[in-house]
């Protein structure tokens, strides 16, 4: 609050991370050519004869960003992901509601724009992992057996429950995934996907899934958790078991219920704050990829 008093600070904030070295390109073609300033505030005009219809195409700083054709002000989204970043297991569209928006407005309000900057939280420049990698799969959600009659699935694999998979390296980033099974097939996409063929070690429970990846050129060993070993030297998956227990906690403490259409979109929040909780300005990180 005391940084961003007024709309004007928030729309220079965006602009300064968006474009850190001046509108040199038109956000709707890409063009460098005859993007200009005029003289509305925090608007330009792009005449590249591919990019308009008529008239020069007018944009402004929010053209393009999850903040465009906004009704609420720059200040309460800022305010808004500000207070997401801040939430180690996150916060719920309720009480954003009541924080920012007053008990007269809709919790669909709050919801949707925390959708849409945990959206915007997803990371276009993923890099494969390196080092040492944990890999592990999950679920999340209630077992199918614990459903009222006429809701249960009567399927077999997770009891039910939504399957997520993940990898994440020691000491580094992490990357997690819905997925529909855990046969072999779809573990070793993921694998392939997310993890370097020049890893130094793919460490893994021993599910049967895993069981080829040393033959798709991976170094793998396996802790075998059916017999009691969690730990074997660096053979291990205590820090996946620590990510996936944070999500949970997440999940059953302040969500509530997540269903599978728009869990994806929680796995980008608490990635993104995973991956850049070291960073010192993790709110401007956020604010350039939204």
């Amino acid at each position: 609050m005391a940084v961003f008093r007024t709309e004007d600070d928030c729309r220079q904030f965006l602009m300064d991370r968006r474009w850190p070295d001046g509108v040199v390109k038109c956000p709707r073609c890409g063009s460098g050519d005859n993007v200009y300033k005029i003289a509305m505030p925090w608007k330009w005009e792009c005449a590249n004869k591919d990019c308009r219809k008529g008239n020069a195409y007018r944009f402004s700083v929010i053209a393009g960003t999850i903040y465009e054709n906004t009704k609420h002000p720059l200040l309460t989204w800022f305010k808004v992901l500000y207070t997401i970043l801040q939430s180690k297991k996150g916060i719920s569209s309720r009480q954003i509601r009541r924080m920012y928006f007053g008990e007269q407005s809709s919790t669909h309000t709050a919801w949707y724009m925390c959708h849409r900057l945990r959206a915007g939280m997803a990371d276009p420049d993923f890099r494969q992992l390196m080092g040492i990698v944990e890999v592990d799969e999950t679920g999340i959600g209630g077992k199918d057996k614990n459903r009222h009659w006429d809701k249960k699935q009567h399927i077999t694999g997770m009891s039910g429950k939504m399957t997520v998979i993940g990898a994440i390296s020691r000491k580094g980033n992490v990357v997690c995934q819905v997925i529909e099974n855990t046969n072999a097939a779809t573990l070793d996409r993921f694998v392939r996907k997310a993890v370097s063929e020049k890893v130094d070690l793919v460490a893994t429970d021993d599910a049967l899934g895993y069981e080829h990846l040393s033959e798709l050129g991976y170094k793998h060993k396996r802790v075998s958790h059916a017999v009691g070993e969690y730990v074997r030297g660096e053979v291990h998956t205590n820090n996946i078991e620590s990510f996936w227990s944070l999500l949970k906690r997440g999940i059953v403490g302040t969500f509530h219920h997540v269903s599978k259409k728009y869990l994806p979109l929680y796995l980008n929040e608490f990635q993104f704050r995973h991956n850049h909780r070291k960073d010192e300005d993790i709110f401007g990180k956020a604010i350039a990829g939204c």
